[in-house]
């Protein structure tokens, strides 16, 4: 599977990232900081990312002439938006190093692939069918029952490209609210606690996880995120090694964030992962050694990982939308710490910034 190479990119090089939100950014400071140059490419002017880079191409995912021209111009090529076309991304990894590479992205990209791939190396996940019609659908929601999740295999992400399948749900309401898309029926778990582990591999395979973390969403959005998890030691371990069997298996270089429900009888299942920073590990920032952000650059660029240890405990709220006008009473609290992402407009369920309360450990 391996479809990288192992050189190392040193600092004064550029990193090429694609897609241009709050990641990016917070990605493009760590990388500053190491002495490495960001360019950012995406579409839409004025983004996040670019207003803390040095360069930016605003262009289409699929603009095959300004990909060339971006690989050209760097050094690395990673990511912090993955759904990149396939021929994009070949593309970039004709011309420079990209990681993680195709492959890996690949399987994240799709439900299908995703959980396949899990359960296909031994690692648990809610029982699914692939659902491509109505007659499918039908079939499926007789094996897997009611209540279930019925979710688009591609692009969903903080709620959209789902419908629940309850009691008393038409299914071909349900699916022609899908638009007909392929699609992926998910069986319902009981589960105690949403939990996550963030996970870096390096060039030569060498592992780094941060410690598992509780999540709490609302609307399908992630609005806290508490670490560490409050979860048995074996438990922790249990996630830790699901991760790092996972990034192992994937042969990744980057940072992957696997999403996990720790279920009522103490099993835990993986849900999804996600082939870049991750939401849940902002709080790292403000209370580890190293931060997943510094992390991600460390990993894509062939680095020695750092030391992903918490020094303090941290509680990490969601800014959605107007949530960014309490911005100056945030900043009163001796112990929190507010991002911004330099967004101009607040929209109901958007990311504008986090807080991040720094606890006692």
């Amino acid at each position: 599977m391996t479809d990288f190479d192992t050189r190392i990119i040193a600092p004064g090089s550029t990193i090429g990232i694609m897609g241009n939100g709050q990641l990016g950014r917070m990605a493009a400071f760590c990388a500053a900081e190491l002495g490495y140059k960001v360019h950012v490419f995406g579409p839409g002017a004025d983004s996040p990312t670019e207003q803390v880079c040095a360069k930016a191409t605003v262009a289409d995912y699929s603009d095959l002439d300004a990909l060339r021209a971006f690989a050209e111009d760097v050094d690395v090529v990673t990511f912090e938006f993955e759904n990149v076309p396939h021929d994009s991304v070949k593309l970039l990894a004709d011309i420079v190093p990209v990681r993680p590479g195709w492959k890996c992205l690949h399987i994240s990209q799709n439900r299908l692939r995703e959980k396949t791939f899990c359960n296909d190396h031994g690692i648990g996940t809610a029982p699914f069918e692939a659902v491509r019609s109505l007659a499918d659908l039908g079939a499926a929601v007789a094996n897997l029952g009611r209540p279930s999740v019925l979710k688009t295999t591609e692009l969903g992400y903080d709620g959209k490209g789902q419908v629940k399948i309850a009691a008393d749900t038409d299914l071909a309401e349900a699916w022609s609210e899908m638009g007909g898309a392929e699609a992926i029926l998910e069986g319902f778990i009981s589960f105690e606690r949403e939990i996550s582990v963030i996970v870096a591999r390096g060039v030569k395979g060498d592992t780094a996880c941060f410690c598992p973390v509780e999540n709490v969403h609302t609307n399908h959005i992630l609005d806290v995120t508490v670490a560490p998890a409050e979860i048995a030691d074996d438990l922790s371990k249990k996630a830790e090694d699901i991760a790092i069997k996972l990034v192992s298996a994937m042969e990744f270089v980057g940072l992957l964030a696997v999403e996990m429900f720790v279920t009522s009888d103490g099993d835990i299942l993986v849900n999804e992962v996600a082939p870049r920073p991750h939401n849940s590990g902002h709080w790292t920032i403000d209370a580890c050694i190293t931060s997943q952000f510094e992390q991600f650059i460390r990993a894509v660029c062939g680095l020695p990982l750092g030391d992903p240890a918490h020094h303090s405990k941290a509680r990490m709220k969601n800014l959605l939308g107007d949530d960014i006008n309490d911005w100056q009473a945030i900043l009163t609290e001796p112990n929190a710490k507010l991002h911004l992402y330099g967004k101009a407009e607040a929209k109901p369920g958007r990311k504008m910034g986090h807080v991040t309360w720094v606890l006692p450990k």
